[in-house]
């Protein structure tokens, strides 16, 4: 009995020690990359005794992370680790450039000739990014745990970087996703026609061991192209989920979509249902802390 009081009062104290949940940010000075032809700013957040301790994390790469005061982000992972509902995970929050030419669809530019530097931008991600992650830091081997999410145009980004290379991540979270991204101007006659990533989905013949979370709010937008009473935010969404489901993901084990009541397009938006996407990616196991 002593030996069980001793052992919860410890709990007690750390669990509401000031230091509980706290997240370490680091940034890395001076990252200058080749493919971009620009300075990158980038910052790393560390987990709750990463410093201590000798063991390897998963990676979450997340686009826009010039949004992550206004997405409250380390507010709100720190109070999910004080709370335990999430494992320990290294994020690397990249903040973006010119995000209608660097964000889009690597090798596949609009039909107004945007997302011109996606490949380039992919390419700083997988070849001078995540190898410079791997040197500095202790990040864990192999893509199942490790995800890379993004919102709007960098939700599109971070769909087309794991669909297309699910050596490196595992898991990809779309928040409010541009998927009207589109080959040809639309037409009203096939409103619905020409989307990139749906186009591509659905005339897969690979089946990527992938994960999907995706989420729509239903104030994204006003636009309803197609006439239909669903805006374009939700059915692109929901258009693309029928895609995965048609060349054989398993919705309950490898989709999750969520949509946001009076969600907006915004990080406000974003930020509140973060928790949710972070408890999917890095649910708590008993054996992490």
């Amino acid at each position: 009995m002593r030996l069980f009081k001793r052992e919860a009062i410890r709990n007690f104290f750390q669990f509401f020690s000031p230091d509980a949940g706290r997240v370490e940010v680091e940034e890395l000075p001076g990252l200058r990359s080749a493919w971009l032809k620009r300075e990158v700013r980038v910052r790393v957040l560390l987990p709750p005794g990463y410093l201590e301790s000798e063991r390897s994390y998963p990676l979450l790469c997340l686009n826009d992370g010039q949004d992550l005061e206004a997405l409250r982000f380390v507010r709100v992972l720190e109070r999910l680790y004080r709370k335990r509902k999430v494992s320990h995970f290294i994020t690397v929050a990249v903040d973006a450039g010119d995000r209608m030419q660097e964000y889009g669809t690597a090798g596949r530019a609009d039909y107004m000739n945007r997302g011109r530097k996606a490949g380039a931008y992919t390419r700083f991600l997988l070849r001078e990014l995540v190898p410079l992650l791997r040197q500095q830091y202790r990040i864990a081997e192999g893509p199942k745990a490790n995800a890379i999410a993004g919102f709007s145009l960098g939700g599109l980004s971070a769909f087309d970087i794991a669909w297309h290379h699910p050596e490196v991540f595992g898991q990809v979270g779309v928040f409010s996703g541009s998927l009207w991204w589109r080959s040809k101007p639309f037409r009203k006659d096939a409103p619905d026609a020409d989307r990139i990533v749906q186009t591509y989905v659905e005339k897969s013949k690979a089946f990527p061991p992938l994960r999907f979370w995706l989420q729509a709010g239903t104030d994204d937008e006003q636009a309803d192209r197609n006439n239909n009473g669903i805006i374009d935010a939700i059915d692109d969404t929901l258009d693309l989920i029928k895609a995965l489901e048609t060349i054989g993901y398993d919705r309950k084990k490898a989709i999750r979509y969520v949509e946001v009541k009076g969600g907006e397009h915004n990080p406000q938006t974003w930020g509140q249902i973060m928790p949710d996407f972070l408890q999917w990616a890095f649910p708590k196991r008993a054996t992490n802390k």
